[in-house]
């Protein structure tokens, strides 16, 4: 599985898909439920930006760390995303924030599907 040694900052939706697709990165959704059941990226794992506390936390939360996947970070438009990407690298989590949010994804014609969190809760 190739790897960033140091992520870039950001990326686009079209390497974010390709890279999420290949199982070489997880795809983090950090918008509301509500946003994440109107349109998301397929995969993606909910997990809004206010509940980020516990991820990827050294005080073995669930989420990854430095030494798991590299994570891309997605919201609307890509504001809350990068809030999210900078929050994550501090707590030393591989982060990259994917720019454009959803918007972009959703322009470049990338899948998308609709539909609340398959889990039923945000995880």
């Amino acid at each position: 599985m190739a790897r960033f040694h140091q992520p870039p900052a950001q990326i686009d939706p079209a390497e974010a898909h390709r890279l999420a697709t290949a199982g070489e990165a997880l795809l983090l959704d950090v918008r509301e439920p509500a946003e994440y059941a109107e349109v998301h990226a397929p995969g993606a794992v909910l997990v809004p930006l206010g509940s980020l506390d516990g991820f990827g936390s050294s005080a073995g939360a669930d989420g990854p760390d430095a030494e798991g996947p590299l994570v891309l970070a997605l919201c609307r438009s890509g504001n809350r995303s990068q809030v999210a990407t900078d929050v994550l690298n501090a707590r030393g989590v591989r982060t990259v924030n994917v720019t454009g949010g959803m918007r972009a994804w959703l322009e470049a014609g990338l899948p998308s599907h609709q539909g609340a969190c398959p889990c039923g809760t945000a995880i």
